[in-house]
């Protein structure tokens, strides 16, 4: 009976330091495993890629604060990845993109890419148009705008100076700003080669804008107004709060003297 008692502890302990030895094993395996995953993860180049900064919308133009870049192992970038902001700011989404997604080029559209029928591939939506005035203010002749950017349209224009009921006799120029936050969707150069849309001297910008923007746009142009376009701080759509501008604002404001020399 003792001697019988004595083999099952022996056999106890044999079976307790086999679990022990395989356990110890699988525990030291994995530990290697890991460490040598960790090693060859750090070992393993990484690249630049542009990713989304937030949810962007199909065909939506792209702007600096919609991208930023990040570091990925070379394994673990996708076919098509941009590797540059700038090879992606002004392009168009071609499908809805979420936060911290890779940009593939395969999936923008650059708006001053002239298509096989002559045209430039741009995207309007169904409740917008596209208008074009004409590119001779200073900010697009220094080539300072680009596609996407957001800009301001502001207007000079003689307007009739009523006095009670008599009808105006008499006209006044009005500084005022027309429309705000609009897209520019493509800027039109003369001599621009199809390896360089971006060459050339400017001729018009290409704006976005709902129906009765545009019949704005016109009546402005055709009643001879002077236009000149402002650039927005990249993010900034909200409108901002301004009064037309007249001879007698400036007057009031810097408190200009008016009356008789002595």
């Amino acid at each position: 009976m003792g001697r019988l008692r004595g083999c099952l502890w022996l056999t106890a302990g044999l079976v307790v330091a086999l679990v022990a030895g395989v356990v110890g094993f699988v525990v030291l395996t994995r530990a290697s495993a890991q460490r040598a995953g960790a090693e060859q993860a750090a070992a393993m180049p990484e690249v630049d890629v542009v990713v989304a900064s937030r949810a962007i919308a199909v065909r939506s133009v792209l702007a600096a604060e919609d991208l930023q870049l990040t570091k990925l192992p070379v394994s673990a970038v996708p076919e098509g990845a941009v590797s540059r902001l700038e090879d992606a700011v002004g392009k168009i989404t071609l499908v809805d993109l979420y936060a911290g997604e890779v940009i593939l080029s395969q999936r923008l559209l650059d708006p001053n890419t002239v298509t096989g029928d002559g045209r430039l591939a741009l995207f309007v939506t169904e409740d917008e148009v596209l208008v074009a005035i004409p590119a001779n203010q200073l900010l697009t002749q220094v080539n300072v705008l680009k596609p996407g950017d957001h800009v301001d349209l502001l207007f000079s224009l003689d307007v009739p100076v009523r006095t009670g009921t008599q009808a105006a006799s008499e006209e006044k120029q009005v500084t005022f700003s027309l429309l705000q936050n609009l897209t520019i969707a493509a800027i039109i150069r003369s001599g621009a080669s199809a390896e360089n849309p971006q060459s050339g001297t400017p001729q018009a910008l290409l704006l976005t804008v709902n129906p009765q923007e545009a019949l704005v746009l016109k009546y402005m142009i055709d009643a001879g107004a002077t236009a000149d376009v402002v650039l927005r701080a990249p993010g900034v759509e909200r409108p901002f709060p301004v009064e037309p501008v007249d001879m007698d604002y400036v007057i009031d404001q810097y408190r200009i003297p008016t009356g008789p020399v002595r």
